[in-house]
């Protein structure tokens, strides 16, 4: 068994020490929060013990698992890194590209095991899209948050898009052409509502859509390729699959036929619901993470990917800033 502490005991904190307690191959040493009237709370509610310091805590475990406000990410990841542990951490990986470039450094010094909580990499919904996912051509994702303080600290790229950012370079193997960007600051001080349009050197384009002050919750992406057309509802686990096929069912009276005209052959289309299992994507992920450690493999979100998401979602904000300055 591996032991793990978790560092941050808020409401997504609690929501990790839960799936630790219940994975096997993790033995849940501690955690450390920085309020302690809420670390007194989380280790009654739990019956684990709350360490003083993060530095205790590093060094009575292997693995250091960080849920904590993006801004001390880097700062308790450096901790853990330099005293040889392996780091789950949160998205985003750290506050800027810089700071993951210099994790990166440290964690490959260390010769340690790194994973990212891009965590709808692990949302059944996608997992079962994914074997039909080859070479998109366009891909248009949203995703629609009703207003919450938590997460306000950070412009919705940072706090919702990147986790579509993150879904789309998994799919996409291609480098970026261009980049065109707009924001709205409505309720915080950062963008609470964004756009992006992704041209990728293959010619693939990604158009998406992130908002922080919906009337209604919405996590959907829609994937074309060449003779198909995939929906993600990350949200409600649903996912859809229409494809054309040129092996037409003659047999079957109630085939949908799409006559394409002189001299090209009619296709089929077919319609599919994948069967999308139910599952907990964060204790998946989580054990995912025990798997790569315990057999020596590469994490299924590493720290380069992290990185990668990060740094095109500053990107992003870039370009919105030039917009934002040039309609001034």
């Amino acid at each position: 068994m591996l032991k793990i502490g978790v560092v941050g005991a808020g409401h997504l904190g609690k929501i990790h020490i839960k799936c630790i307690k219940q994975i096997e191959k993790y033995q849940l040493t501690g955690f450390y929060d920085v309020d302690p009237e809420n670390a007194a709370k989380v280790s009654k509610e739990f019956d684990i013990k709350s360490f003083d310091s993060i530095d205790e805590l590093i060094d009575e475990v292997v693995v250091i698992d960080i849920v904590t406000p993006t801004l001390s990410h880097f700062d308790n990841a450096y901790s853990a890194l330099r005293k040889f542990k392996h780091v789950f951490i949160e998205k985003p990986i750290v506050t800027t590209p810089q700071q993951a470039l210099e994790l990166i450094q440290i964690a490959d010094e260390a010769n340690v095991k790194v994973q990212v909580g891009h965590v709808e990499r692990f949302n059944p919904a996608f997992i079962a899209a994914s074997k039909f996912i080859d070479q998109p051509l366009f891909i248009e994702t949203h995703r629609l948050a009703q207003f919450n303080p938590r997460g306000t600290d950070v412009p919705v790229i940072l706090d919702l898009m990147i986790h579509d950012l993150d879904i789309v370079l998994s799919i996409v193997k291609s480098g970026i052409h261009k980049i065109s960007a707009s924001g709205v600051s409505v309720v915080s001080d950062t963008p609470d509502i964004a756009n992006a349009r992704i041209e990728f050197d293959n010619g693939c384009v990604a158009n998406l859509t992130a908002s922080r002050i919906s009337m209604k919750n919405m996590r959907k992406t829609r994937i074309f390729q060449r003779d198909a057309y995939i929906s993600v509802d990350f949200l409600d686990k649903k996912t859809e699959i229409i494809r054309m096929t040129e092996n037409i069912n003659h047999d079957d009276p109630f085939a949908m036929v799409l006559d394409l005209g002189v001299n090209k052959n009619p296709k089929q289309i077919i319609m599919e619901k994948p069967e999308v299992l139910p599952s907990n994507a964060i204790l998946t992920e989580l054990e995912s993470f025990a798997d790569a450690i315990i057999h020596n493999t590469v994490p299924p979100v590493t720290i380069t990917d992290g990185y990668q998401a990060l740094d095109l979602a500053y990107r992003i904000i870039e370009k919105m800033e030039d917009a934002a300055n040039l309609a001034v």
